[in-house]
């Protein structure tokens, strides 16, 4: 049996439904009731309370573990769900890191994060990190003022990173959690080619069929609407990035073709499957 923690977002669904048709014993876990795939078990856990995984880790053989807030959530331990793990006698872990902990490892979320990785490998168990950079599933930022006004509004239209599609990361995970060759492997996940708000304007426009305006916004005014759902200091953090990618940020790797055997999907791909939210 595979536990998958986060399995209602933009990775853990798609994780979630390959691993259950690929014939394995699937426990969904996430923190409110949610529908998830026929034969797939469901548990309602806070990974903010490692103790309450401890059913659904019960008889596992494995665990995708993505943190998401519950990293810095008010007395959170995420080490101890590595604990846990290897408790309930999970043999292998699979988890979600971040690109950062490479490319500007000072900040807190990433530092917070490389220490887990610490803690995973050192722990006995088996294990594969997962390090993605930008989400193309971040253009459902703009969604409501593309349905609403035909516009996309975001700062530095002409800087670029390899954003990835979630669906990739979720298939590099499962053959993680499902071969043996991978493990050990710390994987830097990109998209297969640097693309700029502008370049994703345009793809959501050719998906939709309709055009849509690209709208430039500055520093200041990008800062003021991130802050209204995150932290300023993760919006500067945020930015920093958006508007000078390193060139660690800014590189196409490899890895997730190495492990696929194909070239990850480009974001136009994204645009055409999701393009239901933009209308």
């Amino acid at each position: 049996m595979i536990v998958v923690t986060g399995a209602t977002g933009n990775i853990g669904r798609p994780l979630t439904q390959a691993l259950a048709e690929a014939g394995e014993q699937v426990t969904a876990v996430s923190r409110h009731t949610a529908a998830v795939p026929d034969g797939v078990r469901h548990v309602v856990a806070d990974l903010a309370e490692p103790a309450g995984l401890r059913p659904a880790l019960e008889g596992a053989k494995a665990l995708f573990l993505l943190l998401s807030g519950d990293l810095h959530a008010t007395g959170a331990a995420p080490a101890d769900i590595i604990g846990e793990a290897a408790s309930a006698g999970v043999r292998r872990v699979v988890l979600l890191s971040t690109l950062g902990v490479v490319t500007r490892p000072f900040g807190q979320t990433r530092m917070a994060m490389r220490a887990l990785e610490d803690t995973l490998r050192e722990s006995g168990l088996e294990w594969a990190i997962l390090r993605p950079g930008g989400f193309a599933s971040n253009a459902l930022w703009w969604a409501e003022s593309v349905r609403e006004r035909q516009v996309v509004a975001a700062p530095f239209g002409d800087i670029g990173v390899p954003v990835i599609d979630p669906a990739d990361i979720a298939a590099v995970a499962a053959a993680c959690l499902l071969e043996d060759r991978h493990t050990g492997g710390a994987y830097e996940l990109t998209g297969p080619e640097v693309i700029t708000p502008r370049g994703q304007t345009e793809a959501i426009a050719a998906a939709l069929g309709t055009p849509v305006r690209f709208h430039q916004l500055t520093r200041e005014e990008a800062k003021a609407a991130m802050s209204r759902s995150m932290p300023a200091e993760l919006a500067d953090d945020t930015l920093d990035i958006l508007g000078s990618p390193s060139p660690a940020e800014s590189r196409v790797s490899p890895d997730v073709e190495r492990i696929l055997g194909r070239a990850p999907r480009p974001f136009a791909d994204w645009a055409a499957r999701h393009v239901a939210a933009f209308r």
